[in-house]
């Protein structure tokens, strides 16, 4: 039991300071770093809780696709991140305005929580009736009942990673590209030239 506390604070802990590293990091770069170790933080706290599908989710799906496609298209992305600091000021108000009203959402929950508590029909997890485990069981319902969810979500990521890969293909001019169909097409008449430089002569383009 002394050994599951200790993981659970140092989990936890590192999971607070990665997301406070997250929005005060002034590279966006380390920022998406310290995305993924937050996500990798909170997969273990779900394991210590016995929510192993959750874990597994939350690494293959966060920081599996989202996190790794946002860290490859902010390396990417020509941004010019001084002139987007520029307009911080200005949308200052607007972001107080909207972390205020999330915070008093957090609040409200938390104290209906406190007074009146989740109900006892949930304080365990429900039994599947069989030797399943967490995972198994969780899967069994999601990829039955709401595999048509699934579908939809993977299309839409889909979607998002064509997205990026469009947004990052950019084609500059004075910069030599491959034609693989002329490669493969050569033949030695086209692709070599045969030249007799007479003597003290060289070769030229």
């Amino acid at each position: 039991m002394a050994l599951q506390a200790i993981a659970f604070y140092l989990l936890a802990t590192v999971t607070l300071v990665s997301g406070f590293c997250v929005v005060s990091a002034r590279n966006p770069v380390h920022s998406v770093l310290f995305l993924i170790l937050a996500f990798f933080s909170a997969a273990g706290l779900f394991v210590l809780l016995g929510a192993e599908f959750l874990a597994m989710l939350l690494v293959i799906v966060y920081v599996g696709a989202v996190a790794v496609l946002f860290l490859f298209v902010v390396m990417m992305l020509d941004v010019d991140f001084a002139a987007l600091r520029q307009g911080f000021a200005t949308y200052m108000p607007l972001g107080a305005g909207v972390a205020a009203v999330l915070a008093f959402e957090m609040i409200a929950v938390s104290s209906v929580i406190a007074t009146k508590g989740a109900g006892a029909a949930h304080d365990s997890p429900m039994a599947s009736g069989t030797e399943l485990s967490n995972a198994e069981t969780i899967g069994r319902v999601l990829y039955t009942d709401y595999i048509y969810f699934f579908q939809a979500a993977s299309l839409v990521l889909l979607v998002a990673m064509i997205g990026a890969i469009v947004l990052t293909l950019r084609h500059k001019p004075g910069v030599r590209r491959q034609i693989i169909s002329d490669q493969v097409a050569r033949t030695p008449k086209t692709g070599m030239t045969i030249v007799s430089p007479g003597s003290g002569e060289g070769i030229g383009e």
